[in-house]
């Protein structure tokens, strides 16, 4: 096999590092069976410069007439397939040269080199600057069969303006699709319904939309992700041309932290209870943690209990949890949410669930193995619990001083390995299995609400603490024992100093770091109006008259209730103490990363690793620390907003929401009514492109020749967008176009760059003027004149 031109199905693990992303992408489809025509790809060690070199022209020759030689008279698409290319931060998506219909060698060695020379192009290196990333990168030439197309487009699995998982969107059109992929024409729209794919759109495609579908679907779960598919028809079957992540569907940028996972999907987000564990924005460190916790346990698909991320704020993605169990159980979404009041309060009156679309049976394959580890591991924890909770104080303690004894960064990677990492996830599967003992005090409270008012309820439920302790107290009465002069300062520090308001974020200190903190838990204690032990007393007493009416009301159930109560409060005794001791042994792992800092000479730095990179650290790499400024400038930036909502359902826009006057705090719903293109008044609707909302000035384009008309933060309105638009769109607020779907370049590259559009409107050009004022409401897809002007010179 030739190293630098190879066939697309030889294309070997080694070589598709250097054959870049779209390349890459298609030989690992086709090695799985997919239908990709044939080809081969050109690498960048067969060009001097951008020329190939002898020995690759003969193999181009050879390739050619191989494929030629399987399927007649031979035409070849010729592609770029750049380093970086088709990522899912980055799709270059119509910035390179593209050549079609391609035929005879030295034509398509004349097309190789264009291709290639097109990635030292204005575009190109306008859009690198845009997206951040290096220009002039390295890449690959992709050559392959033309697929006679009767009917061509471009499908996404995930609608890549709502993110809604509920249909694949996707347009067409007859013969090729390139003007499509390039704006040029709109279009037909069509949509394909999970989880039968159920075909909704023009008939040309309807015979071939079901077989489509599971080819869409069967690509998601060979690459993982949710994909944009450029495909033909040829009249008999589907080929899939290119394939690559929809770069809109991005958590964000890792690498400067600035993540916001609701971008994801449309889902339903709260942290109405992981919330209380971590109220402050966390550390990338902190996350990263958490996050190796979740995926520890995890048993549902992209299901995240404590580590979902929006704006550096922790989330529960209750969205697929309830997803999940609606799809196994046939209830409607309002009722499986109804299952979580107890855990997250009573959302269901303020927003829609929206239903991941899994399908029974998969469902059923995927999570029952995966349940029947999780209880087995639950289980195991729970049958420990007792021995876990005895012997991990001296155990942390102990880890704690070795700690310190380490003094070299080898030395203390083995130390994470080989004992701090084990012993986190122990004591995470005992959290675990201490928080399933609550199950004991939710059936009981549900038992009651059928016999007793809710306050009745809750007075019978407040004496938990029973004949023995409630961990969550310990903080409290320790200060009260040590005001007493019961316990001393240093005990006191010793049983509950790893406990405090941010126990859950690492980058934050240990009450009892501050030598001075535990004086003014005092001295604040001292001024309280009521002591603890009489609060307690009071407590006591309203429990045992509630206790009182109920049997007085029901005296045939005296041994059920006390039976009850009592599993009930060992239940959450057990839960308490085990979260408790759970955050001990957190809390070392602050020792753990504060140590790293002092061997490493990183310091505060390692809070803003992930990690990963912490460990990579430890190794001797340092390459992570370049990100730690950015990842600061997020972290600061989080930490400047207010209290985001509690209920957050799709795509959540920080910015549009602090410039709304009217923004609530409670529940956030990103989803907008449904438009069509049509005009009324000073009011123009399209079609949705890219959300957000911008208020700024027309500037109306003939040409993009015209661009250095554009002024920075002016609204760009143009019949069409093309690869020689791509240029200006950093300069523009927001786009608006005659032409386009949501699929189309112009819409896809507003998406990437977080520009709003609206595209798709008709007669934009016709009714806007230079100069006229307008807002652009690219989630609704609507344009407001707000005022008119004359023209600007």
């Amino acid at each position: 096999m030739n190293a630098t031109v190879c066939a697309l199905g030889d294309l070997t693990d080694e070589l598709q590092a250097s054959a870049g992303g779209k390349a890459g992408v298609l030989a690992r489809l086709l090695r799985a069976g997919c239908p990709v025509p044939d080809g081969f790809v050109v690498l960048p060690a067969a060009f001097r410069g951008d020329v190939l070199g002898d020995e690759a022209r003969e193999r181009v020759g050879e390739l050619l007439r191989e494929i030629g030689g399987r399927n007649g008279e031979l035409r070849v698409a010729v592609r770029s397939s750049g380093i970086g290319e088709d990522s899912s931060h980055a799709s270059f998506a119509g910035e390179f040269d593209t050549l079609l219909n391609v035929s005879g060698c030295d034509a398509v060695i004349d097309a190789i080199h264009r291709v290639r020379r097109s990635r030292c192009s204005a575009r190109a290196a306008a859009y690198s600057t845009s997206m951040g990333v290096e220009h002039g990168v390295e890449m690959a030439v992709l050559v392959q069969r033309m697929v006679p197309a009767t009917v061509a487009g471009v499908l996404f699995t995930v609608d890549p303006v709502t993110a809604s998982f509920r249909r694949m969107v996707g347009d067409c059109v007859s013969g090729l699709g390139d003007a499509l992929v390039s704006g040029e024409v709109s279009g037909q729209s069509f949509a394909l319904t999970r989880p039968t794919g159920r075909y909704q759109g023009p008939d040309a495609l309807r015979a071939h939309g079901r077989r489509l579908f599971r080819l869409a679907r069967r690509m998601e779960r060979l690459l993982g992700t949710p994909l944009d598919i450029e495909w033909a028809v040829d009249g008999r079957r589907p080929w899939i041309l290119q394939a690559r992540p929809i770069t809109t569907l991005s958590p964000g940028d890792l690498a400067s932290y600035d993540v916001n996972e609701s971008r994801c999907e449309d889902t339903l987000w709260v942290n109405t209870n992981v919330g209380e564990a971590l109220p402050d924005v966390m550390s990338p460190l902190t996350w990263s943690v958490i996050r190796l916790l979740d995926e520890e346990f995890n048993y549902l698909p992209g299901y995240r209990l404590w580590s979902g991320n929006i704006c550096g704020r922790v989330y529960s993605n209750i969205g697929r949890r309830i997803s999940v169990i609606s799809a196994l159980t046939g209830w409607d979404g309002q009722r499986t949410l109804e299952l979580f009041d107890d855990l997250f309060g009573s959302v269901r009156e303020r927003v829609e669930v929206p239903l991941h679309p899994f399908g029974r049976f998969g469902l059923l394959r995927e999570v029952v193995p995966r349940l029947a580890r999780f209880a087995r591991r639950t289980l195991a924890a729970s049958r420990g619990l007792p021995r876990f909770l005895e012997q991990t104080p001296a155990w942390c303690s102990d880890a704690r001083a070795a700690l310190q004894r380490i003094d070299s960064p080898p030395e203390l990677l083995r130390y994470w390995q080989q004992h701090l990492h084990p012993y986190l996830l122990r004591a995470w599967w005992s959290h675990t299995a201490g928080s399933s003992r609550l199950v004991s005090l939710l059936t009981l409270d549900r038992k009651l609400k059928g016999m007793v008012e809710e306050g009745e309820r809750g007075a019978l439920l407040s004496n938990l603490r029973g004949g023995g302790d409630l961990a969550s107290l310990g903080p409290m009465l320790g200060i009260a024992r040590v005001a007493a002069g019961e316990i001393s300062r240093e005990e006191y520090c010793r049983q509950y100093g790893h406990r405090g308001p941010y126990e859950f974020e690492l980058r934050h200190p240990d009450p009892v770091e501050d030598e001075h903190w535990l004086q003014r838990q005092q001295a604040a204690f001292a001024s309280g109006q009521r002591m603890v032990q009489e609060l307690l007393d009071a407590q006591c007493a309203q429990f045992e008259a509630a206790r009182e009416r109920f049997l007085t009301r029901w005296p045939r159930k005296r041994r059920w209730l006390d039976r009850r109560l009592a599993a009930a409060a060992a239940g959450a005794q057990a839960r308490e103490a085990a979260r408790s001791e759970f955050t001990r042994v957190f809390r070392v792992v602050r020792a753990f990363a504060l140590r790293a800092g002092e061997v490493t000479g990183a310091g505060d730095d390692v809070f803003f690793l992930y990690l990963d990179e912490l460990l990579e650290l430890l190794r001797g790499d340092r390459s992570a620390r370049a990100q730690v400024p950015a990842r600061r400038a997020s972290y600061q930036r989080f930490q400047a907003l207010p209290p985001l909502p509690s209920v957050i359902r799709g795509r959540f826009d920080p910015d549009a929401w602090l410039r709304d006057p009217n923004r609530r705090t409670d529940y956030y719903d990103a989803v907008a009514p449904a438009v069509t293109t049509s005009l009324s008044g000073d009011t123009l609707t399209g079609v949705p492109g890219a959300a957000g909302t911008v208020e700024g000035v027309v500037r109306v384009l003939a040409r993009p020749e015209c661009g250095d008309q554009l002024r920075p933060g002016e609204i760009l309105v143009a019949a069409t967008t093309n690869v020689g638009w791509t240029p200006l769109f950093p300069r523009a607020a927001a786009l608006v176009t005659d032409v386009g779907a949501p699929l189309s370049h112009a819409a896809i590259v507003a998406r990437e760059l977080g520009i709003p559009a609206v595209v798709g409107c008709g007669n934009a050009t016709a009714l806007l003027r230079t100069g006229d004022r307008v807002r652009v409401d690219g989630g609704r897809g609507i344009v407001e004149r707000l005022e008119r002007r004359e023209e600007l010179g």
